[in-house]
């Protein structure tokens, strides 16, 4: 089944992208594309000067975890392992000395210093998420992509998680590409691309 259709996109270094459109359009399926999490049929993918059409899987894997940091709607933490060690784990697999460290002030960044030893089931739906925030921020990415990421949260939570994406974004300098059901989350993103049964079905400038 084809889930896009002769969709043409650039993305600019340090932009934020905010993509909307109806459930089932195609957003999560893009942005999977972008961050070569999934591989097109046909066409290619370019990021950060390479074809991800051409890759290998270790070759994607390894820019992955080098230049991107993605944030799901559902968390994905892993549930043995404390906040700390969520955040810690993929530094130490990417071979960073102070992985530790690093982890340890990015979820005190996030206001989680006091709770870096907890389980995720220990945690609220809105600190799993800021786990999930400072585990994708640790790596200092070039690209952040996140897909709905307060689909799972209400709305006053929601809206802190975004002030704290934007506020990576911003320490950091990455290229932010946000999923979003919500047109004023999607505003405050330089650029809007809207989907519709998998194709672009328009675009709007967004707030800067």
């Amino acid at each position: 089944m084809q889930i896009l259709h002769g969709i043409t996109l650039d993305v600019h270094r340090g932009e934020t992208l905010g993509l909307i459109g109806p459930s089932g359009s195609g957003k999560s399926s893009l942005l999977m594309l972008m961050g070569g999490l999934e591989r097109a049929t046909s066409g290619s993918v370019s990021a950060l000067g390479q074809d991800l059409s051409a890759m290998s899987e270790d070759a994607l894997a390894r820019l992955r975890r080098d230049h991107f940091g993605v944030v799901f709607q559902s968390f994905h933490l892993i549930p043995t392992m404390t906040a700390l060690e969520n955040v810690a784990t993929p530094l130490e697999l990417a071979g960073v000395p102070d992985a530790y460290d690093r982890a340890a002030a990015e979820l005190d960044t996030m206001g989680l210093g006091a709770r870096a030893a907890h389980y995720p089931s220990q945690l609220s739906g809105g600190e799993q998420q800021r786990v999930a925030l400072a585990r994708a921020a640790a790596p200092r990415p070039d690209v952040v992509l996140a897909d709905e990421p307060t689909g799972n949260l209400d709305a006053a939570t929601g809206a802190g998680i975004v002030d704290l994406l934007f506020e990576l974004r911003e320490r950091h300098g990455a290229t932010l590409v946000l999923v979003t059901h919500a047109p004023d989350l999607a505003a405050r993103c330089d650029r809007v691309v809207n989907l519709s049964d998998g194709q672009l079905a328009g675009r709007a400038e967004g707030a800067a």
